[in-house]
């Protein structure tokens, strides 16, 4: 793989050396609200130089990780399952490459092209899920591969119980009677994650980590296609990501529906950039 010209902040060591490799998938073809993620992924990268490579959340910089940036990949945007392929195969490579993938979406369909490498190299994998929404359809409007369905098919991927969803709070009736059957959902917050990661780090179980940002108070976070009222603040997100990431064996993530042409004073995207830049660190073990 070839450096990206603008990278994510700090994230420019050479592709041999990286522990960790970023990609993004400007994809958005499916929102079912407000357009827009498909900037996500390059506003990211641009905003992030606002920002120091040092955290005095974890007392780490970013400069003393090994962090390789791909770039975006060029995706066709009229066709879903082109662009979920491309991202599946952009996955599988850094997976062989014994890296750490980390995607950057686009809206949250973008997850299952990168989850789908993930599910071949490690068929045992959970998902953690943070989210104001379900995803759970089985369709939308007739379309199954649609963001409000992201999580129903990975569902078809792995066993009931293995997708566990947390800051839930919007979907269809049918989502929620669904997910008694077959997923772990959590209403609101971050309730009971860290038994759920304790849990995970006796089994030792692969885990999977998909941050829909959209799980952030749309007070705090108005730049995302579908907001939802009522979501958690930037500290509980760190909170909870520190604790998925110190406990449970993460083998792939991805941060999504950041929509920076939706909050023209920039909060949003500083905010993607604070999680993501915590979330590398926390991942730097």
């Amino acid at each position: 793989m070839k450096p990206n010209i603008e990278t994510f902040l700090g994230c420019d060591a050479p592709f041999e050396e990286a522990a960790i490799v970023l990609f993004g998938a400007p994809f958005d073809s499916t929102t079912s609200f407000r357009p827009g993620a498909r900037f996500g992924p390059s506003a990211m990268r641009h905003e992030s130089f606002g920002l120091e490579t040092y955290s005095p959340y974890q007392g780490k910089d970013l400069s003393e990780q090994k962090v390789f940036d791909s770039g975006d990949l060029e995706l066709c945007i009229g066709d879903a399952a082109l662009a979920l392929s491309e991202i599946e195969e952009r996955a599988e490579e850094i997976l062989q490459s014994g890296k750490f993938p980390l995607l950057l979406g686009g809206e949250h369909l973008v997850t299952l092209g990168a989850f789908r490498a993930v599910f071949k190299r490690y068929p045992g994998v959970h998902v953690i899920q943070f989210d104001a929404h379900c995803d759970l359809r089985d369709d939308y409007l007739g379309a199954k591969l649609s963001h409000a369905c992201v999580m129903r098919r990975c569902h078809d991927l792995v066993s009931d119980g293995k997708i566990h969803q947390f800051c839930i709070r919007s979907g269809d009736r049918t989502e929620f009677a669904f997910a008694k059957g077959h997923t772990d959902l959590h209403l609101f917050g971050f309730d009971g994650l860290e038994e759920l990661a304790n849990v995970l780090k006796k089994s030792g179980d692969p885990v999977y980590l998909s941050i829909d940002l959209d799980c952030l108070d749309p007070g705090l976070f108005p730049g995302t296609g579908t907001p939802e009222a009522g979501g958690v603040n930037f500290n509980e997100l760190l909170s909870a990501i520190l604790t998925v990431c110190k406990n449970v064996h993460l083998v792939g993530a991805d941060i999504n529906e950041l929509a920076p042409t939706l909050d023209a004073s920039g909060v949003s995207t500083a905010a993607a950039c604070k999680t993501l830049r915590e979330l590398l660190l926390a991942l730097g073990k």
